[in-house]
């Protein structure tokens, strides 16, 4: 199959470049996904609620071309394939995190219609945490997720639980999470009031408890 003809705007602009990039229905959000690390194309059509198939393998597609995203397959035994960023499409974090803070006011009540991820608390919470280097493990009734902060305050986030054991775990709720992701309660603030839970006696789990 030829390679899909891509609109542009045509317009000598960074913005408009980058538009071009990722400003497709869906881009993002699968960049969202793969910034929590590999995934095979089954876990993303899973976790993007509402994509159809042929949407996705074309915008998947899209990124391969674009330098963005890569498919490669896993070792033996798993012998599956995954989609992975490139060290391109990486460089988007700070967009969607951008992006996560200034969406975060239109988080109303969730409506019964709202698909809800774990991980999709990451985003907003990153700036929050990323206060100590460490391994955070984040629980919350929709699952888990964890957030690697290394010494030099890069910080990164995977779906589920962390592949080793964590320096510190927190508990909250999904209300707790909005709260925080808008700056509006701390995690000090929400340990007093018993809405957060953190576990652990490393240097991140006191900083995180004094805030």
């Amino acid at each position: 199959m030829p390679p899909r003809q891509r609109r542009s705007y045509d317009q000598y602009c960074a913005a408009a470049r980058a538009l071009d990039a990722v400003g497709d229905r869906w881009t993002l959000l699968i960049v969202r996904e793969l910034l929590a690390g590999p995934r095979r194309y089954s876990d993303l059509h899973a976790d993007l609620p509402g994509v159809s198939t042929d949407v996705l393998a074309s915008r998947l597609k899209d990124m391969e071309q674009g330098g963005l995203a890569e498919r490669r397959r896993m070792p033996a035994p798993v012998s599956a394939y995954v989609y992975e960023l490139t060290p391109r499409g990486r460089e988007l974090l700070p967009v969607l995190r951008a992006l996560a803070e200034w969406g975060a006011e239109g988080l109303g009540e969730r409506t019964p219609t709202d698909a809800v991820r774990a991980h999709w608390f990451a985003l907003p919470l990153l700036g929050v945490v990323g206060l100590e280097a460490g391994v955070l493990e984040v629980h919350l009734p929709e699952g888990e997720f964890h957030v690697r902060v290394g010494g030099d305050g890069a910080v990164s986030y995977g779906d589920g639980p962390a592949p080793e054991v964590p320096d510190a775990r927190m508990v909250l709720d999904a209300g707790t999470a909005v709260e925080l992701g808008r700056g509006v309660l701390g995690v000090a603030e929400g340990v007093r009031g018993g809405r957060i839970a953190v576990s652990g006696d490393s240097a991140l789990a006191k900083v995180l408890r004094a805030g």
